[in-house]
């Protein structure tokens, strides 16, 4: 009966969307934008590992908000997976997928700023030479920069998708669907030419606008839309079971 009752309770899974979402900006800003940004100066391995062995703990707060981010990721897959099955069960599932493997792969990058302390700590490596050690520190979080590359186009996907299932479900905004596809595409830009661009670096401010703009007032706006009009989806259905020979599978 509990079961039953969850099932058909939309706006508990829209709480846990939107919550999750808005904690999850919050937290990516104080560590992105507040830490690791403000530590890790591009091309310079001397003021990057200065900063980071002088503002540790500082930097270890950022991974273990990181850690936190990827822990929402997976929760709010699995109740967007529930609140859009109802549209196409098919679509929701891969919509969560894209998710869960952007989250793998960002999880495999945020291992490096671990290496980084270990590096910067551990006897064994400390003895390295200065130079050695400090490129060895900017190698390290440049493969941070680039595993969350590869995982944004994961996520650019995940957005498109649940862009198209918003603007087909009926019960929500078309507008919100339309925003989250903007955002997807923007994310599957911007990454992909970071791969393929030798002069990304040139462009950068514009590209990290083509994101930044839809990204956030889509993801956002749909958070703020769960949250405040979540009552409006209807309720969640039990899936039938498949039947094949008059057996239930």
């Amino acid at each position: 009966m509990n079961n039953e009752m969850a099932e058909k309770a939309p706006m508990f899974y829209a709480r846990v969307v939107g919550i999750g979402l808005l904690l999850m900006a919050a937290i990516a800003v104080y560590a992105n934008f507040f830490v690791i940004e403000r530590l890790i100066i591009p091309g310079d391995g001397a003021a990057t590992a200065a900063n980071i062995t002088a503002n540790e703990w500082q930097f270890r707060s950022a991974i273990a908000s990181l850690a936190i981010v990827l822990v929402l990721d997976v929760v709010v897959s699995w109740a967007l997976y529930v609140l859009l099955k109802q549209v196409n069960r098919n679509l929701a599932l891969l919509m969560a997928l894209f998710r869960l493997i952007y989250t793998a792969i960002f999880a495999a990058a945020v291992f490096n700023f671990l290496s980084v302390l270990q590096l910067l700590r551990d006897a064994a490596f400390t003895a390295l030479e200065t130079a050695q050690q400090q490129a060895q520190v900017m190698l390290l979080t440049g493969a941070f920069d680039n595993g969350w590359t590869v995982g944004l186009i994961f996520f650019g996907v995940h957005l498109l998708l649940v862009g198209y299932l918003v603007f087909k479900a009926g019960f929500m905004p078309s507008i919100l669907g339309i925003l989250l596809i903007l955002a997807g595409l923007g994310y599957l830009v911007d990454n992909f030419a970071k791969m393929i661009l030798t002069n990304y670096a040139d462009f950068e401010t514009m590209f990290i606008l083509i994101v930044a703009i839809p990204g956030a007032v889509g993801e956002l706006a749909l958070a703020v839309w769960l949250l405040a009009r979540g009552k409006k989806i209807p309720a969640i259905k039990p899936l039938k079971p498949r039947v094949e020979g008059g057996v239930p599978l």
